[in-house]
């Protein structure tokens, strides 16, 4: 059974979280970061604060990342400089405590002095404020998401992300690098973190940073996975589809349902994933058997039921025998 070491409900994160996890997708430039950085992000969210810098301050939505764009730039610059920086020193008195300026708009004179004086962060980028809204999205959502940590190794399978469960020395990192070899991915060994897209209700599986792209196989050691079998090998995430346990045969060799009709769920994060366990004892080829277990789940996912099939043969047989019995009978 795998162990979870962290599972929790909506994360917090802070300013230097949103920075690092959006170092690609938003240019972020920290122009002043000191102890703000370490704040808490109290509201997942971008605001524009173009009424709040006329003085309206009702409903101003302070626990948001204030974004100053086009628009607000140009109704600053209608102010004589020192009054323009009054507005926005302004935002920091009623609690702001992080404004980023789009579209790689200069920093106003004594605005970076401002920020550091209230303990706030100060950004720039350099993406127009449309675009940096939309990439934010994507950023803070996934930082907000449910997350767990779980003790199991990830493969990609026939398109499938498959999470292969078990305690130590069953074998999930050498039947992972078996499904690798027969052109399988991997996507993470040994350790496995989970998110949850709260938006279609779904589990996505990856690597921690540190260990992406890499294994421990027994007796060999840690290798590079891209650097072996080439970088069509790994995957950065992939949604979670099926959850494999591996247990010792005589762990299991009362309670497994041999015609597979029982079906079973693994919940994560509140999710419920497919589940199904695999004995294990010397001899059972555990790569072919996970490999089938991904087929035999994307037919059910199909429709295709291979146990009502084979039960309707059975059924359509024995009524055929009976009316054959019937006619003999009645000769």
């Amino acid at each position: 059974m795998a162990e979870t070491c962290k599972e929790a409900g909506t994360r917090t994160f802070t300013l230097q979280d949103f920075v690092y996890a959006g170092r690609e997708r938003l240019h972020l430039d920290v122009v002043v970061g000191g102890g703000g950085l370490e704040r808490e992000v109290l509201e997942p969210m971008c605001n524009r604060p173009g009424l709040a810098l006329t003085g309206f301050y009702g409903c101003f939505a302070w626990r948001r990342l204030q974004v100053i764009g086009q628009a607000e730039r140009a109704y600053l610059e209608s102010f004589p400089a020192g009054e323009s920086l009054e507005r926005v020193k302004a935002l920091f008195e009623r609690g702001a405590y992080c404004i980023i300026l789009a579209n790689g708009m200069k920093v106003p004179d004594g605005l970076a002095a401002a920020a550091e004086a209230a303990g706030a962060a100060l950004m720039r980028t350099d993406l127009l404020t449309r675009e940096f809204f939309h990439q934010s999205t994507f950023v803070l959502e996934t930082l907000r998401a449910p997350a767990a940590r779980m003790y199991a190794t990830t493969v990609e399978v026939a398109g499938l992300g498959v999470m292969i469960e078990g305690a130590p020395g069953l074998g999930k990192s050498e039947t992972a690098l078996g499904l690798v070899k027969r052109g399988n991915a991997l996507v993470a060994d040994d350790f496995t973190c989970i998110r949850k897209d709260v938006a279609i209700n779904a589990l996505f599986a990856s690597a921690s940073e540190t260990t992406r792209n890499y294994m421990e196989i027994r007796g060999i050691g840690i290798i590079n996975v891209p650097k072996i079998f080439g970088v069509t090998a790994v995957r950065g995430e992939k949604r979670l589809d099926l959850v494999v346990s591996l247990r010792r045969l005589e762990d299991v060799a009362g309670e497994l349902d041999r015609s597979g009709q029982e079906r079973h769920v693994r919940t994560i994060l509140g999710v419920d994933v497919p589940q199904i366990t695999i004995p294990v004892s010397a001899g059972r080829d555990l790569v072919n058997l996970i490999e089938t277990a991904a087929q035999q789940y994307k037919l059910l996912a199909s429709g295709y039921d291979a146990v009502k099939d084979l039960d309707g043969r059975l059924c359509a047989r024995a009524v055929a025998g009976e009316q054959h019995k019937g006619e003999q009978n009645g000769r």
